[in-house]
């Protein structure tokens, strides 16, 4: 089975990054494919609780990663110093998520077949 990663690095709602990174996980994981995805930066904005993105005139793909779980999608690792830089907790995030240091972020793209940056 092909892993493949997906690191989340953009913010939601300026781009379409997000959506897209979103995209790309629930089609590799629908071909079998071992799907993890990784947030760092303004990545983790896309996890945060209440996001409201219809009060700017964008769709509202975020409520979707409640999904992951029926696509088997389970490894959800975020960055504990891009928390720390933004302040953010676990408790900030409305998906449940394995907060890590650089190092097992680093081992997970060292297992990847493919990576993949949005």
């Amino acid at each position: 089975m092909k892993k493949v990663t997906i690191i989340f690095r953009k913010g939601p709602h300026d781009n379409t990054a997000g959506r897209e990174g979103f995209d790309l996980a629930l089609l590799s994981a629908s071909y079998d494919q071992e799907v993890s995805l990784i947030f760092t930066f303004d990545g983790l904005f896309n996890l945060l609780k209440e996001q409201a993105p219809e009060r700017i005139g964008c769709k509202d793909y975020i409520a979707t990663f409640k999904a992951l779980p029926l696509y088997d999608i389970d490894t959800i690792l975020v960055c504990k110093e891009s928390m720390d830089t933004f302040g953010l907790t676990d408790d900030d995030f409305f998906i449940p998520t394995t907060v890590c240091e650089p190092d097992r972020i680093q081992k997970q793209l060292q297992s990847a077949d493919q990576v993949w940056v949005f």
